[in-house]
């Protein structure tokens, strides 16, 4: 990228964006990931230039989130291999959250975008296949003006420090639970 427009494009953001935040939506809830899609499609509104990154969530899934994003030009890059709790291979989980995580710390020092969102980031952190510390140092290096938001469920408490927002979603009642309704379409994924 040319410097005048890396120039233009640093005077659109700080004109638009006083101070990036940190936000992390944790919990055994519903709704982490529905929330920061929430946040994407309000920026994507103003205009705003986004990314996400998917961990755990597997490399080739086409959720209601990818097409609709595919529709807006908004880019998800998902790198995973499904849910950890049924993974055959859980050195191969890791190993693919690392490169997720190499891939987004570049990203997220690049500075490019106005939103990066981490979904389902920290179970790499929990599970201790990316240090916690070393995030919190990305985060605190960003540019001033990139929010970026983490969901998962077990938030390190080094994470909900560094964060300007953290919201827990707090599980009272679930369809599966109660009734036996699995995960649907459009509303699950």
């Amino acid at each position: 990228m040319s410097q005048d427009l890396r120039g233009e494009q640093t005077e659109r953001r700080s004109r638009r964006v006083a101070r990036g935040l940190v936000i992390v939506n944790t919990g055994d809830g519903k709704g982490k990931t529905t929330a920061a899609l929430g946040v994407i499609f309000r920026a994507w509104g103003r205009d705003f230039d986004i990314r996400v990154f998917q961990f755990i969530k597997n490399t080739g899934a086409r959720f209601g989130e990818h097409r609709a994003a595919e529709r807006l030009g908004i880019p998800i890059e998902s790198l995973g291999d499904g849910f950890t709790w049924l993974s055959k291979d859980l050195d191969r989980s890791a190993a693919l959250a690392q490169e997720q995580w190499r891939r987004s710390r570049e990203a997220i020092l690049r500075g490019e975008e106005d939103i990066i969102v981490l979904d389902e980031f920290t179970y790499a952190m929990h599970y201790g296949w990316v240090p916690v510390q070393e995030v919190v140092d990305t985060l605190k290096r960003r540019p001033e003006s990139l929010h970026v938001i983490i969901t998962g469920r077990y938030a390190p408490q080094e994470l909900i420090d560094c964060a300007d927002l953290v919201t827990e979603m707090r599980l009272i009642k679930h369809p599966y639970d109660d009734k036996g309704i699995k995960a649907q379409r459009g509303i699950e994924f």
